[in-house]
């Protein structure tokens, strides 16, 4: 007899966290498979992660990536409120999406890009024992960049200015002025296809939903905390064309790494490499999650 296999489709979940808090959600793939959550970073959206939540919805695990705190709409405290916007605040939006797909008390995979692979690192930093694996797209650990940073020869104090003009209260405005005209000569001078840009600017391009991403950087201010060494499997993805990461940010973070560790250089690629190399991302993401089972 044949049976019939049927390819899962991605759909949009409203999960519900706490009154006024409710994240749209990208899924795919069977409630009872593991979760693979996906965080997304400054500039972008749940989308960024579209072809990877598809990828591991197919392979047999359940992938999620919402819109998260302030680009969700029915999730955006008022901006100007920072402490509404802190790390702890991130973190926990996170861990409640994950309990809301059955995972409060099981180990579910974690993978982040750029603002989203900062809380990944520190989830990962907590909660270790929540993960089955971590995958971290473009962002160096922290005591790795913060080394950086301060090294005059690496270039990274000049690749994260723009961290330091994200505080100043015209940053907002001047980032969507001529219709977002610097964020859409970002993203496509990094890779993004133009279809990928309107998909993200949909979510981000308005005052409100642009004011409270950048409300992230205003709770946290310059500094990043550092962490201790990751007791989490870690796979690091790093493109060397990458505007915001430089190499050696990037190359050391193997030294705060105390558990199974790869890092996969990809030459040519930029900050958002799930949106401009996705069948690249997606093979080393399925090959890391199958080593590292639940």
């Amino acid at each position: 007899m044949l049976v019939e296999f049927k390819i899962p489709k991605m759909e949009t979940r409203r999960i519900e966290t706490a009154p006024r808090m409710v994240f749209d959600v990208s899924v795919c793939g069977s409630d009872s498979a593991p979760l693979v959550l996906m965080l997304h970073g400054f500039g972008v959206s749940r989308y960024l992660w579209d072809a990877q939540v598809r990828a591991v919805g197919e392979a047999g695990f359940r992938g999620a990536a919402p819109n998260q705190r302030g680009y969700a709409v029915d999730a955006r405290p008022d901006p100007s409120d920072h402490a509404s916007y802190g790390v702890e605040r991130l973190i926990g939006d996170a861990l409640d999406i994950a309990a809301a797909f059955g995972r409060r008390s099981r180990r579910f995979h974690l993978a982040g890009h750029d603002w989203g692979a900062s809380l990944a690192w520190q989830i990962a930093d907590q909660y270790p024992e929540r993960l089955a694996s971590l995958t971290i797209l473009s962002r160096p650990h922290p005591s790795s960049f913060n080394r950086a940073l301060n090294l005059p020869d690496s270039g990274q104090a000049r690749r994260s200015r723009h961290h330091t003009r994200f505080l100043d209260p015209t940053a907002g405005p001047d980032i969507l002025a001529d219709d977002a005209k610097w964020l859409r000569t970002r993203l496509a001078a990094n890779g993004v296809p133009p279809a990928a840009i309107e998909a993200h600017l949909s979510v981000i391009g308005n005052p409100q939903a642009m004011e409270a991403a950048l409300a992230w950087y205003r709770a946290r201010g310059v500094h990043h905390p550092p962490l201790g060494p990751i007791k989490v499997p870690t796979l690091y993805i790093w493109g060397d064309a990458d505007d915001t990461v430089g190499r050696v940010a990037a190359e050391g973070t193997g030294e705060f790494i105390a558990a199974p560790y790869q890092f996969e250089v990809l030459s040519g690629v930029g900050h958002y490499a799930p949106d401009q190399v996705p069948e690249r991302v997606n093979a080393l993401m399925l090959e890391h999650l199958a080593r590292h089972p639940i």
